[in-house]
């Protein structure tokens, strides 16, 4: 019977987060030039890879989504999935302990507002917790 649950769960995990994953996506491949400033504010790259990072990184993900809702590739797919979200928390989580209100850039590009930053932590959080059970289920609860 725990396998029976266990199967739909990964199933409908894989499913949200490739959701997130290529609705994030959208915006930053729509206007990279937006999503540039974002990245430039969270001040933790070199100029020179701003550019770089802001218009790969919205095809990454967009084809990490793909991946998981359609169950290609899982192992590689979940494994970059989760060192993303890791990236992500941890820059958001450096940011906070330097002070530093950044927007968050994840699903839209907008800058306008003040930026919800302890939303920002529990929901990465919580994307964080299913991608781990996600690689866990794909790397070693299948073997």
């Amino acid at each position: 019977m725990g396998a029976l649950l266990k199967k739909p769960l990964d199933f409908w995990l894989r499913l949200i987060l490739g959701a997130i994953f290529i609705v994030s996506s959208v915006g930053k491949i729509l206007d990279p030039g937006a999503f540039a400033k974002i990245v430039y504010n969270y001040q933790l790259l070199p100029d020179v890879l701003i550019n770089l990072v802001a218009i790969i990184l919205p095809w990454l993900e967009l084809m990490l989504g793909i991946c998981l809702m359609g169950g290609f590739r899982l192992p590689g797919a979940v494994t970059l999935a989760n060192g993303l979200l890791v990236v992500f928390f941890g820059a958001l989580v450096f940011n906070v302990a330097r002070g530093l209100d950044v927007h968050c850039g994840c699903f839209s590009t907008s800058t306008e507002g003040d930026p919800a930053t302890t939303w920002y932590l529990i929901r990465d959080a919580a994307f964080l917790l299913m991608g781990g059970y996600l690689f866990y289920a794909v790397m070693f609860a299948r073997r």
